[in-house]
């Protein structure tokens, strides 16, 4: 481990916006972000993959009155959006380092009003297919998580993710699905608010589009 790994490591121990395991939080927080984490009853949104958190970040600033979560495996990566919220004074901005398959253990049922799903790896080969963050059993765990009506979004440069998702959405009966193959030249550019992660910003000086879908959960879970 290099010392820079290490220092981000104790950065996360001695950091209140992180939630890991160690941390007397790590086994209480389920059901009491509002309360316990945050300490108002404001909506909730989930950053799942959130690598340094750019998106976490950027959209805590842009809403103060709403409460952000970005959830990621790597301590490392968390710890820069960590920094970054805390250097910046945000109240409203938490981090949660935990594998996405056992995020149920981290939630309580409709405790979750959106979720963003920003760049995620598309694991392209048909053997990954049950590790896309949208295949069926992680849809069925959103559904579970997210309240009646909360919304799901995606952004990719991925076209095979982005075909297999609006599929997997449509057959897990996500409703009311809006998407567009290129975001920037999209009605539904202002829904992300110009933020772009590090990847993001690649891909676009590149040239690549950017796939965007949003759709809801039932009306019922």
């Amino acid at each position: 481990m290099t010392r820079r790994k290490q220092h981000r490591f104790l950065q996360n121990q001695a950091s209140s916006n992180v939630i890991e395991v160690g941390k007397p939080e790590y086994k209480t927080i389920k059901g009491n972000w509002r309360s316990d984490q945050f300490g108002n009853d404001n909506p909730v949104v989930l950053e799942l993959a959130c690598g340094k958190g750019e998106y976490t970040v950027g959209l805590s600033q842009a809403y103060p009155e709403i409460n952000f979560i970005g959830v990621d495996i790597k301590g490392d990566r968390i710890a820069r959006g960590s920094q970054t919220a805390l250097s910046l004074g945000l109240t409203n901005a938490a981090f949660l380092r935990t594998d996405i398959n056992f995020i149920e253990e981290f939630f309580e049922p409709g405790e979750i009003d959106e979720i963003w799903i920003t760049f995620p790896d598309p694991q392209p080969r048909p053997r990954q297919e049950k590790h896309r963050l949208t295949h069926p059993r992680f849809l069925e765990v959103y559904k579970r998580l997210l309240k009646p009506g909360g919304l799901l979004h995606l952004k990719t440069d991925s076209p095979l993710l982005f075909s297999y998702s609006l599929e997997t959405v449509q057959e897990n009966k996500f409703t009311d699905v809006k998407y567009t193959n290129d975001l920037y030249k999209s009605p539904l550019n202002n829904i992300h608010l110009g933020i772009k992660t590090k990847y993001e910003q690649m891909f676009f000086d590149k040239g690549f589009t950017i796939n965007y879908l949003q759709c809801k959960t039932g009306t019922t879970c």
